[in-house]
């Protein structure tokens, strides 16, 4: 019978041709716009180290301004960042299993096969448990050991797309090459790595690409290396003349990350920080109510507010549009299929039940919603391509935003389901009303 119907379908479709074209786009436009903006919202709202998010924990005090918060569109949270002196304090807790403070720095790079003259480059300033924390894959080589980070020794771990760039993704490990009028030996290679959201360090953006370089974290005294990240301040008259001031002052750049496997750690390092918090109280810092927090990945993101309410809103309307879609569609197939009740009269009077009426109806809706998705599925892969090219910039390369707008398997899946709803909400109504018609009517008028 689904041979049968298939027939009955083609041959529906051959006598209305510009109406079958005109459903089959309205559908396809509906879910190309519906695949698009769920691709990247679902890419957006991801947890990229979702196997670890009852590990890994950012650290924060609130030592913000007592007369307003941090933040107004978040006021009951603290700082994402720490200065320097709470977090050289915090850090010398060894509750952790693993401990990272770090921060993004800016210098000029010099080396590599084809890099004749100084590059601007973003590097990330850590300790060296950052890469086992996070488990950051290497292509070649390793990280440093924790002897070099605060005597730090002069090694560097390249971005895989940064080796791309000036070894021409050769193994470069051992090859010297000069950042900030300082040589360094490269020791690592990352594999190709780009967490987003960049939970680890939501600067500037959260989809912003990884660093090229990356540094052990007393390079930042030693070079006094310019911060290529947010600082923020409110005490008026501090004094920041100079690099050693803004290690002694209350300005925050710096984020940091612990590793607690236990619910007994995440306690202990818990009250560890609230005991910090109440010394320095007491020393006049800290003028705020306390709110300190050890937050997990999850919890980090949604309270960061990653995915915007906008970016929610442009799903709801792509669904609306696919709706008002739908709704059109529902109008044509029902005009359509009342237009060809006469033969579908016959087939009752032959002795088709309402029943096989229906199928035969639902048949054909079911091959316009397919052709829709394939549509869709084209007009997504379009759309998505659009987004990465708008996108792509010096900030924003593969690696950024536009590396979020990725025609997957997510894409196809979600064409699918949405071509499958479509062909229940658009064609249920129309298959029943025909199959509901009496065939008598039809037969005297014929």
């Amino acid at each position: 019978m689904l041979s049968y119907y298939l027939r009955l379908s083609l041959k529906s479709f051959r006598r209305n041709p510009g109406l079958t074209a005109l459903m089959v786009v309205a559908i396809g436009i509906g879910i190309a716009i519906c695949v698009m903006s769920l691709t990247v919202h679902q890419a957006m709202s991801g947890n990229p180290i979702f196997w670890k998010n009852d590990r890994l924990y950012s650290v924060t005090i609130d030592s913000w301004d007592p007369n307003l918060p941090f933040s107004d569109r978040a006021p009951q949270l603290p700082p994402p960042q720490l200065s320097y002196k709470d977090a050289m304090a915090l850090y010398r807790s060894d509750i952790p299993e693993r401990k990272v403070v770090m921060n993004k720095g800016l210098g000029a790079f010099l080396g590599g096969s084809h890099n004749a003259e100084p590059t601007r480059t973003v590097a990330r300033l850590t300790t060296a448990d950052f890469f086992p924390m996070f488990d950051v894959p290497f292509e070649y080589g390793g990280g440093w050991n924790a002897k070099a980070d605060f005597s730090p020794e002069p090694v560097v771990v390249l971005s895989h797309d940064f080796n791309q760039k000036v070894f021409g993704g050769a193994n470069s490990v051992g090859r010297t090459v000069r950042w900030s009028d300082r040589e360094f030996r490269i020791i690592g290679v990352l594999a190709a790595w780009t967490p987003l959201p960049k939970y680890y360090d939501l600067n500037n953006s959260a989809f912003a690409k990884t660093e090229d370089l990356f540094l052990p974290f007393g390079w930042n005294m030693a070079l006094e290396v310019p911060f290529g990240g947010n600082v923020s301040g409110w005490i008026p008259d501090q004094k920041v003349d100079d690099y050693k001031d803004v290690l002694g002052s209350d300005l925050l750049w710096l984020q940091m990350w612990v590793e607690l496997p236990t619910a007994d750690q995440r306690r202990r390092m818990e009250t560890f920080v609230d005991a910090y918090w109440a010394e320095q109280r007491k020393g006049g810092r800290f003028p705020r109510a306390k709110n300190n927090r050890i937050t997990n990945v999850g919890d980090w993101l949604r309270d960061n507010r990653v995915v915007k309410d906008d970016n929610r809103v442009l799903v709801v309307l792509s669904f609306a549009f696919l709706a008002v879609c739908l709704i059109n569609t529902v109008g044509l197939l029902l005009a359509k299929f009342l237009n060809g009740a006469p033969i579908s009269g016959v087939r009752r009077a032959l002795g088709a039940s309402r029943r096989q009426i229906f199928l035969q109806h639902l048949v054909e809706v079911s091959l316009l919603a397919a052709a829709g998705a394939v549509l869709g599925l084209t007009f997504g892969a379009l759309g998505l391509w659009g987004v990465r090219a708008l996108y792509t910039n010096v900030y924003l390369t593969r690696d950024g935003f536009a590396a979020l707008a990725q025609f997957d398997l997510a894409s196809v899946s979600w064409a699918m389901v949405l071509a499958v709803v479509s062909a229940l909400a658009a064609g249920l109504y129309p298959a029943w009303r025909v199959g509901r018609l009496p065939p008598a009517a039809y037969l005297k008028s014929q």
